[in-house]
């Protein structure tokens, strides 16, 4: 059974915060401007981004919510009611509140009643791990259609009092960050039959390295190895910056590297032609890893036209899980795809290294 990708929707929070407003927003911690922050705003280019939090460091907007305006505006788009969902699947890398799941939260939210629930928590590539589950669920005929919904807010986690918090100015793996993510939802309709012109997914894979390489990005864990749950309270935690989101950028190469390896297997596969593709959609965190990517590929013998990607990083920011279905709807609504062209997605994540991939073909009902 074909399952496709009907309608799309995503949400932003608040006004587009440009590079100079950034520490406006966040904070400066101790009262100093980052002496980081313009090194790490070249490499990635981000231009604008979007926050839930206010410069007095409230939080206008929960994830919970967000991830229900984005649905809103999917089955809005469709003419669909609450009713009409049999499957809520919905990723983060982190909830409003630590239990209960986070699909509980956005049903709530949206009020949808009598649904499946499943909740992928990861970082990036959660939002595909969602977005498979509904696909396989639908293909197996157990549900007519499923909502999809991919949401993060991290700012919470870069308020200048968090590194305060932590004593020490901070480093560079903990600053990292700080000028990388930002928030936003985005969120795919999918059902077993066509509607209008839409996109009929053609497989989603992935390929995880955890077992193979370090941590790469975290949180919750303390520059010396403990736990943030084996301090003996949580305040102890923070001060050892146990809850800092950390990025060991000596080991980020290896996702450029392990993303094209994972492309190649799909090719030797056939389950990618290069010269079929008319757009790639990729969610690379930075500009840096474009090049990089473009580079890899050209030395593989199985490089995309450069002219054939699409990405709105620069002007919604790196917005994690989000970052595809954010793109895909935006792309869906500039781009007009014609009926036969394939669409490959590639979402590399640098937690442990795991890369998501995916091809749609563009129909029309």
């Amino acid at each position: 059974m074909s399952v496709y990708v009907t309608r799309s929707g995503h949400h932003l929070p608040g006004p587009a915060v440009d590079n100079e407003r950034i520490e406006e927003v966040l904070g400066r911690v101790n009262g100093k401007p980052s002496r980081l922050k313009a090194r790490i705003l070249k490499a990635n280019g981000i231009r604008r981004r979007h926050y839930a939090i206010d410069a007095e460091h409230r939080t206008t907007i929960g994830n919970a919510e967000m991830a229900a305006r984005a649905g809103e505006r999917c089955l809005a788009a469709a003419g669909l009611g609450r009713r009409d969902v049999g499957l809520l699947s919905v990723a983060t890398s982190q909830g409003d509140l630590v239990l209960p799941g986070f699909g509980s939260q956005v049903q709530a939210a949206l009020g949808l009643g009598d649904v499946e629930l499943h909740t992928s928590h990861g970082i990036c590539s959660s939002s595909m791990m969602a977005l498979k589950t509904a696909f396989l669920s639908l293909a197996a005929g157990e549900h007519r259609r499923a909502l999809v919904v991919a949401s993060e807010l991290a700012s919470r986690l870069f308020k200048a009092s968090r590194f305060e918090a932590a004593g020490a100015e901070p480093d560079f793996d903990a600053e990292f960050l700080r000028w990388m993510l930002s928030d936003g939802a985005g969120a795919l309709l999918l059902e077993g039959t066509p509607r209008g012109r839409c996109l009929r997914i053609d497989w989603i894979r992935g390929y995880s390295h955890a077992d193979a390489y370090p941590l790469c990005m975290s949180v919750g864990q303390a520059p010396d190895g403990r736990t943030w749950q084996d301090f003996a309270t949580y305040a102890e935690a923070e001060a050892a910056g146990a809850l800092l989101l950390r990025q060991d950028v000596r080991l980020l190469d290896n996702i450029v590297k392990l993303g094209v390896d994972g492309l190649l297997r799909l090719i030797d596969e056939g389950r990618v032609a290069v010269d079929e593709v008319d757009h790639l959609l990729c969610h690379y965190s930075s500009h840096h890893f474009r090049g990089r990517i473009a580079e890899m590929l050209t030395q593989a013998g199985a490089m995309i036209p450069e002219e054939k990607w699409y990405t709105n990083l620069y002007e919604r920011g790196n917005t994690g899980c989000a970052s595809l279905f954010i793109m895909l709807d935006e792309f869906l609504r500039t781009r007009a795809p014609q009926p036969g062209e394939r669409i490959l997605c590639m979402v590399p994540e640098s937690g442990r290294f795991n890369t998501a991939y995916m091809q749609l073909t563009v129909v029309d009902a």
